[in-house]
């Protein structure tokens, strides 16, 4: 049996349930969440109008991950996903690295996701302390996760769709105010009042950048529903390109009118930028409505965290790289202990909620960063060792392939880089590297000293079973 079928062997038990709608909604769920609805806030304050640049290099970035990343789960599609291709490719230390840094950096996303709901609910009920709001929102998206895939894939499905709606109707009014109604104070001049296009240089325009690939963090989330998918060649393929296309409409159309909307230096203080346009618009409880729609944003990617950041625990148990418990599934082919686990994100934003709410969501988001940015440079990394591998054995084409191979995969990974280095050298960024690269020099150690043993030790998927 050749090593890769072995691997999917061992992740088997998994239901697999969900449709390509479900997968393009899942994916859509986990991206245009917090990153969208208030860490677009937090990118204008950085970069003022030029983060559209920020957002269309972003974008760029993201869309050739997901090329790189399309052809290697249309070839194997599990929920291992790329920390089982980073294994089978590269070597076995790098799926563990890949795996144990991109779940600690979505559970601790989990947390950012869980902080912005709290700041929210806040907008109508700002006498009650944060920490509530994210004790009870977390606990109704455990008890989804916990009922089984399906209805998982059934309420992130709805979530996304009310966003889409959403987006789309803000898109609709920005553009009749924008271009249609023109009050004072509204239009593009906004873009060149107050510093001009670059108020704070090329370095804020990729400062940026920085908060732009948070933003788009999750599309990957995809690759792992793969293992999932009830027919995963054509879910996969179908997904990807809806995906990508959706996001950067959404993204780069909602940003460029809210900029000509609301001017930059005042969208990135307290709260969405979203709820201030419509209070600058003034139509009636139209900012409550996005509020609304901005909480079902975080819990929709909260939602969509929760599930990928199981998965992938039980990745790791399966491959022997974590306590074998974690790699159980019950009667529903829920992943329950690892479910349970990788609940920590919401204890740690707990903490910081009731410790330091004001300072949590930028605090969360720099930690979890590293582990997100170093698994985006590594998919650009394995898809390099994938495709030389391939041409070396002699493979038939796949179906779906990247396109600018290797130039377009090296320049995703260039730019990976170039970011993740970039963290830095910013104030609120430097805990990425300061924090990012003793744990990732931790988890070697830990790998050199308790697992190096062939995957091959770990369970049995028949008898990992609750």
């Amino acid at each position: 049996m050749p090593a890769f079928e072995e691997i999917v062997q061992r992740e088997s038990g998994l239901k697999q349930q969900l449709s390509a709608g479900q997968m393009t909604m899942i994916a859509i769920g986990g991206a245009v969440g917090t990153g969208l609805f208030l860490g677009s806030g937090f990118a204008i304050g950085f970069a003022g109008p030029s983060v559209l640049i920020s957002y269309a290099v972003g974008a760029l970035i993201s869309l050739l991950l997901m090329g790189c990343l399309a052809e290697m789960t249309v070839a194997h599609p599990t929920s291992g996903s790329f920390g089982a291709y980073a294994e089978h490719y590269i070597a076995p230390v790098a799926g563990f690295l890949v795996r144990y840094a991109y779940w600690a950096a979505v559970v601790l996303a989990v947390g950012t996701e869980v902080t912005a709901i709290g700041l929210y609910m806040g907008y109508w009920f700002p006498e009650v302390p944060r920490w509530t709001w994210v004790v009870l929102f977390s606990a109704l998206l455990i008890g989804v996760n916990m009922m089984s895939v399906k209805a998982f894939g059934a309420v992130e499905y709805s979530f996304s769709l009310v966003k889409i709606i959403a987006i789309v109707a803000f898109i609709l009014i920005g553009a009749w105010v924008v271009f249609g109604t023109r009050p004072a104070g509204v239009g593009f001049a906004n873009y060149v009042n107050n510093g001009g296009f670059f108020p704070n240089g090329p370095w804020g325009t990729w400062v940026g950048v920085i908060i732009a690939i948070f933003s788009y963090l999750s599309i990957e989330m995809i690759a792992v529903a793969a293992g999932e998918a009830r027919d995963p060649q054509r879910a996969i393929t179908s997904a990807f390109r809806s995906t990508m296309v959706r996001l950067v409409v959404f993204y780069l159309a909602t940003i460029a009118l809210m900029l000509a909307i609301v001017p930059w230096a005042t969208a990135g203080k307290q709260g969405s930028p979203f709820v201030k346009v419509m209070e600058i618009i003034g139509i009636p409880g139209a900012a409550s409505v996005i509020n609304f729609v901005v909480l079902v944003a975080a819990l929709s990617a909260m939602n969509s965290q929760l599930y990928i950041t199981t998965r992938m625990m039980f990745s790791l148990s399966r491959a022997g790289h974590a306590p074998a418990v974690l790699g159980r599934v019950n009667a529903r082919g829920v992943p329950l202990p690892a479910l349970l686990l990788s609940c920590l994100g919401i204890a740690v934003a707990t903490l910081f909620n009731i410790v330091n709410p004001e300072q949590s969501f930028m605090l969360m988001m720099a930690v979890s960063m590293f582990g997100a940015m170093f698994t985006w440079f590594m998919i650009f990394v394995t898809h390099l060792f994938f495709r030389t591998r391939r041409a070396r054995q002699g493979a038939a084409p796949l179906t779906f392939r990247m396109w600018g191979f290797p130039w377009l995969t090296l320049l995703g990974a260039g730019l990976m880089l170039a970011a993740l280095v970039s963290t830095l050298f910013t104030d609120v960024f430097r805990l990425t590297l300061l924090t990012g690269v003793p744990f990732l020099l931790l988890l070697a150690a830990a790998y050199a000293l308790w697992y190096r043993k062939p995957a091959a030790t770990a369970p049995a998927a028949a008898s990992a079973k609750a």
